[in-house]
């Protein structure tokens, strides 16, 4: 009798999704679904350089599937509304349903505005996504070059959308209350005189928090308005809806909390990769960085019980944070294992390269493991210790 194919389900087509659908399709018995809202890979740490570019079309930051997905996957382009766990099967917008063996949750994260700030969700322009990439990119070609813009945030993803525009010529001022809040002393000083440099005005300090939005200005606490013809709010973080629709556990963001095997607290059937996953209630930051291992973790997690054996606790090593200063100059944080920065860092050029090399490795890797899969490896991560039971416990 032929063994019957396990087929999984992998939702999100982001970095942690596409590596674990192609680790998956390393093993003979197991059929490969991804569903993706989109036709095409997103490079989201390229998305700063879309707003800015001046060619007309996405091809900075956008791949065909084709370049890093192995070629056994079958690509959905859809949008998954519900995960009925119980049937082990997935409900599309489509109204298409999927019924799975294994589910990997990698939906990925999103760009937020603070809804409670008047203006911002109208007149505020958040970059996390494409679709959010190009409205701002369509606001911007009919904003004069002289205009002010004004982004609010002041972490990598503001400092990288800040010096970005100002290389092209653009009047930007930052507003938060920390320039860099994760990165060590010598290296915020790096990345501040960058921006300086290149002309980006700063507003920082207790009171450079924004009350209001216009559709021409900023309000700030201490009553101050900041003229802006293009507002760009990289200060929020959400993540899709999804697992909480579904009536699975998540921690207070919405991500879904695993334990240490990447393993949903309420059904072995499905793990979770990327952004969206909490695991032990303790997310890793934001980053491809830690997308790829944990993709391509999550894809171990279930091979190990298709196997029949025990998974493995995961481990990811954030090594350093990478910042593009315009094209020119960049910063490179380096991290201990534990993602606490050290006083050390790389910067002006040799910043820039090592950012840039690293952006091109990030689809290098993902290609490679579609062309072999198992061939991705990743550094052990420090021990975060065994919370399986205590976390199981607190969802319960």
């Amino acid at each position: 009798m032929t063994p019957k194919q396990i087929h999984v389900v992998v939702i999100g087509g982001g970095y942690a999704g596409v590596m674990a659908a192609n680790r998956l399709t390393g093993h003979g018995g197991v059929d490969v679904t991804l569903i993706n809202p989109r036709p095409k890979f997103v490079e989201r740490i390229r998305l700063h350089q879309l707003v800015a570019a001046d060619r007309p079309d996405t091809a900075v930051a956008v791949q065909e599937y084709s370049t890093v997905l192995n070629a056994a996957v079958r690509v959905i382009v859809d949008s998954a509304e519900r995960i009925d766990a119980a049937a082990r099967r997935a409900t599309l917008s489509s109204g298409t349903t999927l019924d799975y063996d294994h589910l990997v949750y990698a939906v990925g994260s999103t760009g937020t505005v603070a809804a409670a700030v008047p203006g911002a969700t109208e007149f505020a322009y958040p970059i996390a996504e494409l679709e959010q990439a190009q409205r701002l990119r369509r606001r911007l070609a009919d904003v004069p070059k002289q205009a002010p813009i004004v982004v609010i945030g002041a972490g990598l993803t503001g400092i990288e959308a800040a010096t970005e525009l100002a290389g092209t010529g653009r009047a930007v001022t930052v507003v938060d209350s920390v320039v860099g809040a994760s990165l060590s002393g010598p290296a915020r000083g790096s990345v501040v005189r960058a921006m300086r440099r290149l002309g980006v005005g700063i507003v920082d300090g207790p009171d450079a928090t924004v009350t209001a939005v216009g559709p021409d200005h900023v309000v700030l606490a201490d009553g101050r308005i900041l003229p802006s013809h293009a507002t760009v709010w990289t200060a929020g973080f959400g993540v899709p809806g999804l697992a909480a629709a579904s009536g699975l556990t998540t921690d207070a963001a919405g991500r879904l909390v695993t334990d240490e095997t990447l393993t949903s607290v309420d059904d072995e059937r499905i793990v979770a990769a990327g952004d969206a996953a909490a695991p032990s209630n303790q997310p890793y930051r934001m980053s491809c960085q830690a997308a790829l291992p944990l993709g391509a973790q999550a894809a171990e997690t279930v091979l190990a019980r298709v196997a029949g054996a025990d998974p493995a606790p995961a481990t990811v090593p954030m090594t350093g944070q990478c910042i593009s200063l315009g094209r020119g100059r960049g910063t490179v944080q380096v991290q201990r294992r534990d993602d606490t920065p050290l006083n050390l860092y790389i910067g002006g050029r040799a910043g820039a390269f090592v950012k840039e090399r690293v952006c091109r490795f990030t689809v290098r890797w993902l290609s490679g493991e579609a062309a072999k899969p198992g061939s991705y490896r990743s550094l052990k991560g420090p021990d975060r210790g065994d919370k399986t039971a205590d976390v199981a416990a607190a969802a319960r």
